[in-house]
């Protein structure tokens, strides 16, 4: 199939949605062996009218851990960490109310006991990065270190960019880190955790369409994970202050193809257009399962997680990762449906972008999972 049959059959399957599953505006973005073949939009970036085109920015929540696992990758292939290493031995304050054993491959796979938010985090506290991983670095462990996983929802990132940060010899914050290390070096233009005042007009409107859910219990694990006053919704994560802030586990803001390309290099071997950051040999390791343990986990939704042991989501047959299907695929879904992955089997990366906020945790009938299917089938002629 021509790049430009393949482009048609993508984008026909936007349209599908968009006029019969009531989506506003998609993009998507593909590479296979480091080259963009597919680079498709439709439909709507606000209740204006405004359309939507390659340049649209969108919230991707979650997606964003991939590239916060990614910077803690790129420090241990320059030695200047371990995996098996404890936390504190690079972030000695982490070690408080008993986390000292915690190592930074429980942080990579939700174990290090503290899915919870600290005590009073409110979308103020979640602008400040040294309050928040102050806070976290004392807090208790609510789940044991090193056991079943428990999905941090929002504390991954901090977790992470702080090891990062306090790796890296020029001690910078983890949203420069990102732009200087992973952007910068492999030409993406739109991977912001943490957006300049100059993007800002090119974010598509969120529509939260589980807006009328009803309300997870108060003391529910998944509240402490992420309290209700900072939900993943519009209210919350279209406010200025948080656009701008680096949250790294749920504040990405990007586009289709500059998510697509930052996959594509895990799709490559860790390389794309001769700039390498990470070796081939360590990338294939990045789909090596963790011991699956058939327990739901105690946070997220009641799943038993198809977690890797790199910090990736597996691909796999059951919401929301349903749109991967490969279980040697790595990825990370967002809140609300937008997804990124990388095949490392057929070299090809895909994400896929949008504005409406659509969790159906029973089903696999996801309004996306057809454009993916999509994707696959241009791709595979």
């Amino acid at each position: 199939m021509t790049i430009d049959a393949a482009n048609s059959l993508v984008k026909a399957a936007i349209n599908r949605v968009i006029f019969e599953q009531g989506e506003l505006g998609i993009q998507v973005a593909a590479y296979r062996h480091g080259k963009l073949v597919i680079d498709v939009w439709s439909g709507m970036a606000d209740p204006t009218g405004r359309a939507v085109d390659g340049e649209t920015l969108f919230n991707v929540f979650s997606v964003t851990k991939a590239v916060a696992a990614t910077a803690v990758h790129i420090q241990a292939e320059r030695g200047l960490l371990d995996y098996e290493t404890p936390i504190a031995a690079y972030w000695p304050e982490f070690a408080a109310n008993g986390k000292a054993t915690a190592t930074v491959r429980h942080a990579l796979t939700h174990r290090t006991g503290i899915p919870q938010m600290p005590e009073g985090t409110s979308p103020e506290t979640m602008c400040d990065w040294e309050l928040m991983c102050s806070r976290i670095a004392g807090m208790a462990p609510m789940f044991p270190i090193g056991g079943d996983p428990a999905y941090h929802s929002v504390t991954f990132g901090w977790i992470l960019g702080e090891i990062v940060r306090r790796t890296d010899p020029g001690g910078r914050t983890f949203q420069q880190f990102v732009q200087d290390e992973i952007a910068a070096p492999l030409g993406i233009t739109d991977l912001w955790i943490g957006i300049p005042d100059r993007v800002e007009a090119r974010i598509a409107t969120l529509r939260n369409d589980n807006a009328n859910d009803p309300k997870p219990p108060a003391d529910s694990n998944f509240v402490r994970s992420v309290p209700l006053n900072v939900q993943l919704v519009p209210e919350v994560f279209e406010r200025p202050d948080v656009r701008r802030a680096c949250i790294p586990a749920v504040g990405g803001i990007f586009n289709a193809r500059s998510s697509a390309r930052f996959w594509g290099m895990l799709a490559n071997g860790g390389a794309l257009d001769g700039v390498r950051l990470l070796s081939a040999e360590r990338v294939k390791a990045f789909n090596t399962p963790r011991p699956r343990n058939e327990a739901p986990d105690p946070i997220y939704f009641g799943m038993a997680m198809p977690l890797s042991e790199a910090g990736f989501w597996l691909g796999e047959s059951l919401p929301p990762i349903a749109a991967v299907k490969n279980p040697r695929a790595i990825c990370c879904p967002g809140a609300g449906g937008s997804i990124g992955w990388a095949d490392l089997d057929s070299g090809v990366s895909a994400a896929i972008c949008h504005n409406r906020m659509l969790n159906k945790r029973g089903s696999l009938d996801h309004p996306l999972v057809p454009i993916a299917d999509a994707v696959r089938e241009a791709l595979a002629r």
